[in-house]
């Protein structure tokens, strides 16, 4: 903790369920400009979130001495006020605690969100005292996007109004009021003004501007006595602060200690929740800025929910989701937070992730829930509805990428798809193959048997297709075909072909390719986006926007991947792979001291030792590695 090369590299991210976060780093240093101890989203301004309280220091006085806890980053590479030396232990099992010595003075500091509210809170508890004590804290503001910077200015407003045990303040027009509030009575010292120079390097890492000035409007005090416990509210909302002890003590009981591997996922999976004010409820694609995106939902629903028992949580998002497809197929404009709906594969993934709520709740309660919805989905791409997916005499569908990407390998780089997919995209017929027979076969065991035939046919016919079309002399299968362009390099996308529950792919084709994956694009973190033997390779995601665009698809690794190919192993070798897929999980266990605590960064180097890169949780991973739990849990039990 007292190492800033150990501890600025490691990150904390608390939720709401509601969209609102708070982060830092564990030393409480702000090294991004999406850190922030209370961010939220502000509808009436835009759909971002905002940083509302930037940070909070703690000072701690004794005999007229004063301690500072804070730690601030500033130009020069200069740290004020070098609080992180007094830290003596960081614990994140159940409430993430700070425990600070100073002399004979030990502070301990827990932080907590509260569920469904834009309320971040702090207990602060002392320790060990020998004399009169007080504390004295310092509110940072920034009333900014997360992602802008502020800057000293005469337009934000220093008015400010006493509220119970606080005071309420709001430094531009259009934002909520900020309401600060302790559980005991203090003092605050209007004592306004700018700290200039704070400084983000994970900005600088990525080329941005990493500069910003925030505005503290003074400080509060307050006494303190050995053994007792202060509550700090932040909140865009009053709260009677006698009912603090009570709310800080009912929110850690609701917590899942983070206190072994599986534990630690499913905190991390339920920080993507988010639920609307209308009760619509959404799956975030990631921290700390990912809005949420369709394809990732679809993606990440079974593994976030079926994976860990919360069937009602995957109908839920299910329920918001199937209104914006719905939207979609007929023709109007989608309504709701879930982006990207157009994307030509969003439909079939929304059917595998329904296939597998299928295999949790069972075939009936599935046919009864979206039923009609696979009926609609597959009527709708079989009759060309859809605007960029087309159906072709040969049964496989159809996709133009080259202008705009339309695939998961989404980076563009001068308005352009750095990796153009287009055409016949493996993957997407991988879906298309593996939606039919399911639809087919559920069809066939609700005695439809002419609808289940018609469907069979089409199935078949893309399975000679697929198999013509994508299996190359090499064992493994080109990327996409368009024409007479065929892209040769090796890539994750072919596992789907085999991991998926219905194969166009017969036995040995289906070894053939998890040898290629395993051999070329396997890692300790997941599946390479490209193998090293293939041209382009740029397994580093570091540097400017341009730069890590060029590398984001072209070798780096995505644990994600790694679920499906692990899902794979084990369809094709069952329980003979399971000490190996355990080996390969390790690899996910390390992660949870590194990057953020207790989550999956977004993306990791394809070469050692394979850092962390991205966002600092992404919804898709997490995901994947609870689903994989999963199987290797029905695999053990297989005789």
């Amino acid at each position: 903790m007292t190492n800033l090369q150990e501890s600025l590299r490691r990150e904390f991210l608390r939720t709401n369920r509601s969209g609102a976060y708070s982060s830092s780093t564990l030393v409480d240093c702000n090294t991004r400009k999406y850190h922030g101890l209370l961010v939220v989203p502000v509808p009436e301004l835009d759909d971002d979130n905002h940083v509302l309280l930037s940070s909070l220091d703690c000072t701690v006085i004794q005999h007229g001495a004063a301690f500072n806890l804070g730690l601030h980053k500033y130009q020069g590479n200069n740290f004020s006020p070098n609080g992180h030396k007094y830290i003596r232990e960081f614990d994140a099992t159940t409430v993430p605690t700070t425990t600070y010595r100073v002399g004979g003075v030990v502070l301990k500091k827990e932080v907590i969100f509260q569920h469904y509210e834009d309320r971040i809170l702090i207990r602060y508890t002392l320790v060990e005292a020998h004399s009169a004590t007080t504390l004295r804290f310092r509110p940072f503001l920034a009333f900014r996007s997360v992602r802008q910077f502020t800057h000293e200015n005469n337009t934000a407003s220093r008015e400010f109004s006493q509220v119970d045990n606080g005071i309420k303040t709001c430094m531009y027009a259009g934002y909520p009021d900020l309401y600060m509030q302790f559980s005991k009575k203090n003092e605050f010292i209007f004592q306004p003004d700018w700290y200039r120079g704070v400084e983000y390097p994970k900005e600088q890492e990525r080329g941005y501007a990493s500069n910003e000035d925030l505005y503290v409007p003074g400080y509060f005090e307050m006494p303190i006595e050995k053994g007792e416990s202060i509550i700090f509210s932040g909140s865009t909302s009053q709260i009677k602060t006698s009912s603090l002890k009570a709310l800080f003590d009912e929110e850690v009981g609701e917590r899942v200690p983070r206190d072994n591997f599986y534990h630690c996922l499913v905190t991390a999976a339920h920080q993507f929740h988010k639920r609307e004010k209308n009760n619509d409820r959404y799956l975030l694609a990631g921290y700390p800025w990912f809005k949420s995106r369709a394809r990732d939902t679809f993606i990440a629903l079974p593994g976030l929910t079926l994976s860990i028992g919360e069937v009602d949580y995957f109908e839920k998002v299910m329920k918001t989701a199937e209104k914006a497809l719905r939207e979609f197929m007929d023709e109007k404009p989608v309504t709701g937070k879930l982006y990207e709906v157009e994307q030509p594969d969003v439909p079939l993934w929304a059917v595998w992730a329904m296939q597998q709520y299928a295999k949790e709740v069972g075939r009936d309660k599935c046919f009864e829930m979206y039923g009609k919805l696979l009926q609609d989905i597959v009527r709708f791409i079989l009759d060309g509805k859809h605007p960029n997916l087309r159906l072709d005499e040969n049964g496989l569908l159809y996709s133009n990428g080259r202008d705009k990407a339309v695939t998961w390998m989404n980076s563009t780089a001068n308005g352009r798809p750095v990796v153009p997919r287009s055409g016949y995209i493996v993957e997407f017929n991988a879906l298309w193959y593996n939606t039919l027979k399911f639809c087919a076969s559920m069809a066939a065991e609700k005695g439809d048997v002419k609808g289940a035939e018609k469907v069979e046919a089409i199935a078949a016919k893309v399975k000679a297709s697929f198999v013509d079309t994508f299996v190359n002399e090499y064992g493994y299968l080109l990327d996409y075909v368009d024409g007479n362009m065929m892209d040769w390099s090796v890539r994750p996308n072919m596992i789907f072909a085999v991991a998926l529950d219905y194969s166009p792919l017969n036995q040995q084709q289906m070894k053939s390719v998890v040898d290629i994956c395993t051999r070329e694009l396997l890692t300790p973190k997941g599946l390479r986006s490209l193998s090293p033997k293939s041209g382009g390779y740029n397994p580093i995601y570091v540097g400017p926007q341009t730069q890590r665009d060029y590398a984001y698809h072209q070798g780096t690794a995505w644990p994600w991947l790694g679920g499906f190919y692990m899902e794979a192993c084990l369809k094709l070798y069952k329980r003979s792979r399971l000490s190996f897929i355990e080996r390969q999980l390790v690899g996910y266990e390390d992660e949870m001291d590194y990057h953020a605590i207790g989550t999956i960064s977004e993306l990791f180097d394809g070469n050692p030792p394979f850092n962390g890169r991205g966002a600092m949780s992404f919804a898709m991973n997490v995901a994947e590695i609870l689903r994989t739990l999963q199987l290797m849990d029905k695999y053990s039990y297989q005789k």
